[in-house]
């Protein structure tokens, strides 16, 4: 088997290892998009107008969190890019995940023990002043007084998992769902992508969250 010489996408939530995957492909020869460039393209997407993610992605051979990891960019970079590889990362469950995004963003913004509030967020200076709090909001629908409702996260964490893997359910070969907490992950990503496996193992960056 041909190494795959197209784009690779992960298309995992934030938060699922997706800088873990970033670093393994890395590894493997694969160039990243800049993170923060494809990040101040939110509004782009809130648009749903993916001419510039695509330019963006068109410039590397692989990309991951926003945009990437966003409802409705995979079908968009799948009709720009056809033959293109897609990766949906996992946590062990929905609950795993909630827990680790809500300890990160109460990390950055030194909340402490306490679950950041809408203010938090508006005062952040991310890429721009209240950059965060408008993903919250477009990505997962909710206003202040839902901001990091469990329910709602952990939905759209299900929601986003079964659409992706239900896009490409008679394409199995485009597709690798991913936990990289499986201690055969590494091989497995190296099998997907055509690329004999050396047994190295899958690097785990920003394990406390």
């Amino acid at each position: 088997m041909a190494k795959h010489t197209g784009k690779v996408f992960c298309v995992g939530r934030n938060k699922t290892g997706t800088t873990s995957i970033e670093q393994a492909l890395g590894s493997l020869g694969y160039r990243f998009s800049v993170q923060n460039q494809g990040e101040r393209l939110l509004d782009d997407w809130i648009r749903r107008d993916f001419r510039r993610i695509v330019e963006l992605a068109r410039g590397a051979d692989a990309g991951q969190d926003i945009p990437y990891s966003l409802p409705y960019t995979y079908q968009a970079l799948d009709e720009a890019f056809p033959g293109s590889k897609f990766i949906l990362t996992l946590r062990d469950s929905p609950e795993q995940w909630y827990d680790s995004l809500v300890r990160f963003h109460s990390q950055l913004m030194k909340t402490g023990e306490r679950r950041p509030g809408a203010a938090d967020l508006k005062k952040l200076n991310y890429l721009s002043p209240g950059w965060l709090y408008r993903a919250q909001c477009a990505v997962y629908g909710v206003d202040d007084e839902h901001l990091y409702d469990p329910d709602i996260y952990m939905r759209h964490y299900a929601v986003h998992a079964y659409n992706v893997t239900e896009y490409f359910r008679f394409r199995p070969g485009q597709l690798l769902v991913l936990n990289l907490s499986d201690p055969e992950a590494m091989q497995q990503l190296c099998g997907f992508l055509g690329i004999e496996f050396g047994g190295q193992g899958m690097p785990h960056l920003n394990r406390s969250m």
